[in-house]
């Protein structure tokens, strides 16, 4: 390890601690589950503001969008692009859905349903299967920051960033997780346009850039070299992830109004629009500087570390690793909430102690992070990893939620078939690898299938009686 790396790596340990302290003060008034897991539903909307825009430029824009570019050019914009409007859909038609007070989007679901009680227990297992699933993806991408960062090997990477997540989430909860994301938003926010701006004079002003050979002649958002379904795809895949990602529908739970959670989205919608070209940018930057990188999720680190002064590379670089830890908490903190509340309390009827209320939120997210970690280690492909797992899990999820929010016929027998059909078609899709170079992945043929099973099955069925969502409470 160099002496830049030794400092580096100080700086992350400082900053980490920093973020430590911050949960901590946070964690001096949590006296219930629901202050642990929800912020007591009095998270204001800037604080809503900042976790949000903290969380959509996360991972996939930091590593997975820059890295598509790379190899693709301006099609890296399509990851911003897809989360833009997926979050300004999320807006407008699940917004209201804080009114019914519901604690996780498991319990959400379920109520479009009757609370069927097999419909609500597999949403539970899937639901935190992709909040473990994202956060495991944030995890990968942490690691290589770190490692590209300090010169650590890619596993002890891994291990640093989830250790530290887990002891500054697990401490604070919710409430730590929007103060830090707060923070961690303006860091990321000036690290990302410094290497913008240092990209485009390294590799000799704008017009070189624009002619790089990535990016030069290949049609609007460089679908030419992609492909116009697998664009389509790509951005459709983003999208479906927002509107069916548990820590966004967290936000709505725990907002202080439904005019505060909408606002806060249509804001940080519009700024992620926006902020689409600079992963884009820095990808194509990374072509034009060095074409033949083994790994493309490795452009925006290697180009922080050698086309940028030291000093800037290492602020950069720590931007990037506050992208993928602000990301993280909020999946770790949805994928608990559903652990404690539809798992622990509802289906394995356990009981809080009153003495130690929090103790069980804490036990669920030490856990949670450790499988988290446990997938990480095994994975290195960060839009691999999320568009299959979009396809796989969250496909299903989101036209469960589309039906169910605004169609009365939708019956529990229709939910499962939703479920299964958006799943079996992703893992057929993806087996086959003619049909998935077609498609590009596979969430248009899982969509189609959830949604047309899905339709067929709740009109093939006798509609099921509505009843009263069962709430599951975590005040105690």
């Amino acid at each position: 390890m160099t002496d830049s790396q030794q400092v580096y790596l100080l700086i992350f340990l400082l900053y980490l601690s920093a973020m430590i302290l911050v949960s901590w003060l946070a964690s001096r008034w949590q006296r219930s589950n629901c202050d642990y897991l929800l912020a007591g539903r009095k998270v204001p909307l800037m604080l809503t503001l900042g976790t949000t825009v903290a969380t959509m430029v996360g991972t996939g824009s930091s590593m997975g969008a820059v890295g598509f570019a790379y190899q693709h050019g301006w099609a890296g914009t399509l990851y911003g692009i897809g989360g833009a409007l997926g979050i300004l859909l999320l807006a407008w038609l699940f917004a209201p859905v804080r009114a019914e007070r519901f604690a996780t989007m498991s319990e959400e679901l379920a109520s479009y349903v009757g609370n069927h009680q097999v419909v609500k227990k597999l949403l539970a297992i899937l639901i935190y299967a992709a909040s473990v699933g994202w956060l495991g993806a944030h995890l990968i991408g942490g690691g290589m920051y770190l490692a590209w960062l300090t010169g650590l090997d890619e596993t002890s990477a891994k291990l640093i960033i989830g250790l530290g997540l887990a002891v500054y989430v697990t401490l604070g909860g919710y409430s730590a997780v929007v103060w830090t994301d707060a923070i961690q938003a303006v860091i990321l926010f000036s690290g990302f346009l410094l290497m913008t701006y240092f990209v485009v004079e390294v590799v000799g002003g704008w017009q070189t850039l624009t002619s790089a050979s990535v990016a030069a002649g290949a049609g609007l958002f460089s679908y030419q070299n992609i492909g116009l379904l697998p664009a389509i795809s790509m951005a459709l895949a983003v999208l479906v992830g927002v509107l069916a990602t548990p820590s966004f529908r967290q936000r709505i739970y725990s907002a202080k109004s439904i005019s505060s959670i909408r606002t806060s989205f249509i804001i940080s919608g519009l700024l992620y629009l926006g902020f689409s070209c600079i992963p884009a940018v820095i990808g194509i930057g990374a072509y034009a500087v060095n074409s033949s990188l083994d790994n493309p999720s490795f452009a925006f680190p290697y180009l922080a570390l050698t086309a940028m002064p030291v000093l800037i590379g290492g602020f950069i670089l720590l931007a990037g690793i506050s992208a993928t830890l602000s990301s993280a908490s909020s999946d770790a903190i949805a994928g608990v909430s559903v652990l404690v509340a539809d798992i622990y309390l509802t289906w394995c009827k356990g009981n809080i102690a009153p003495h130690n209320p929090l103790l069980v939120s804490r036990i669920a997210m030490l856990t949670t992070v450790s499988l988290a970690l446990f997938m990480a280690v095994l994975s290195s492909d960060i839009i691999s990893y999320i568009t299959k797992m979009i396809s796989v899990v969250l496909a299903g999820l989101c036209v469960m939620g589309l039906l169910g929010r605004f169609w009365q016929g939708y019956t529990w027998q229709g939910s499962l078939v939703t479920l299964m059909a958006g799943s079996v078609a992703a893992l057929l899709i993806g087996m086959n690898d003619d049909w998935l170079a077609y498609f590009g992945n596979p969430i248009i043929p899982a969509l189609l299938s959830a949604l047309v099973f899905g339709v067929l099955t709740s009109v093939a069925t006798k509609p099921s009686v509505t009843a009263s969502p069962e709430k599951t409470e975590v005040t105690s």
